[in-house]
């Protein structure tokens, strides 16, 4: 990273901080990505207003990827950083690595030769050193598992990252890692950047259960808004300008909300919405935010703004989880309907709540 007068001292002000999955990491309740917006819709002096109000209020780490906006993403986020002076160590950086921006037969997936050159053009387009994690943003099943685990092994002991970890893998796939890791005596990953939302829970609340227990991972959640549907802005149809209204890649999400199960959702959101309002004076986004925080296994919440204005709004969400009530909580899951069913034990009896489970 090159050298610049630090501008600008970091204060925490009320950001809780937790561990990322099993290290020693503290990563920031809410953090920052620029998934489809830093790079994407927002370029230029906007991004660093967006960078700058979320580290004023407290957040220090910022997520990106090689893929967002074919490498822009990276690009703009590194050159804010440098603008705006921030002293590299009071960061936390992530990027992933997997979908490439080329063509060709080796410029994506997580073959060695992939990680090791895409790690190295990431940090490029960052202008960093190093990220303090990267993450494989997809499995990769023509790859050996051990290949893979020993390239983002690699990528640590070159120094050019501090840790790695998965996004949206299996269960299956994250235990076969770990194996690998554990056999070879190499490093294994500490977290899993994964979808949870209040309409999205089967995966990180039932799938991953054993993985927190067993490997002590954290999630970093990314669309815990479900696309923007848990805003409430599409209680009353599809707005113009709105993210649903002109990304082609959403149509599929445009096209559930005719069907019933779209309908049904909706119906959800204005019910969410009147308890947000009613009972806790709050928007439905500040709600749905702190409902995904509460969650012990998240360790941050990936945040998407496309002003500044948005990443204050968002993180209005810390006022209300602390009044997130078992009472509340009651009142969520009643009009979700959708928690994740726990494993059978085939009509044996529980065991004791005062032994171990």
């Amino acid at each position: 990273m090159a050298t610049s007068t630090v501008q600008r001292e970091f204060d925490p002000k009320n950001m809780p901080f937790r561990r990322l999955g099993s290290s020693g990491l503290r990563v920031p309740l809410f953090s920052l990505g620029g998934w489809l917006t830093l790079g994407g819709s927002v370029v230029g002096d906007p991004v660093k207003e967006i960078i700058k109000t979320a580290f004023e209020a407290g957040i220090n780490m910022f997520d990106t990827a090689e893929t967002y906006s074919a490498g822009k993403s990276e690009e703009e986020m590194g050159r804010v950083i440098r603008e705006l002076g921030f002293r590299r160590s009071d960061l936390v950086i992530t990027t992933k690595i997997f979908w490439g921006v080329r063509k060709g037969p080796n410029a994506g997936g997580l073959s060695r030769k992939h990680v090791i050159e895409g790690t190295q053009e990431s940090l490029a387009r960052l202008g960093l050193d190093y990220v303090d994690i990267i993450f494989a943003h997809r499995p990769d099943s023509n790859v050996p598992m051990e290949e893979v685990v020993r390239a983002f092994n690699f990528v640590i002991e070159k120094g050019w990252a501090f840790y790695w970890g998965t996004s949206e893998w299996s269960a299956r796939e994250i235990e076969e890692a770990h194996h690998v890791a554990d056999k070879f005596n190499i490093i294994g990953p500490v977290a899993e950047q994964c979808q949870h939302n209040m309409f999205h829970r089967e995966r990180p609340e039932k799938e991953y259960a054993p993985l927190y227990k067993k490997y002590d991972i954290g999630t970093t959640v990314w669309s815990p808004l479900a696309g923007g549907l848990l805003t409430g802005k599409y209680n009353d149809g599809i707005p113009e300008g709105s993210r649903l209204a002109t990304l082609p890649m959403f149509k599929n999400t445009v096209d559930s909300l005719q069907q019933d199960e779209g309908k049904e959702k909706i119906r959800k959101v204005r019910e969410l919405t009147k308890l947000a309002q009613d009972e806790l004076h709050t928007t439905p986004s500040a709600l749905a935010l702190a409902w995904v925080a509460k969650n012990p296994n998240t360790s941050t919440v990936i945040l998407g703004a496309s002003s500044p204005e948005q990443v204050t709004d968002n993180l209005k969400a810390l006022e209300v989880l602390p009044r997130l009530t078992n009472e509340i909580m009651e009142k969520i899951e009643k009009i979700l309907n959708n928690k994740p069913v726990p494993p059978t034990n085939y009509g044996r009896p529980a065991l004791d709540l005062m032994g171990r489970l």
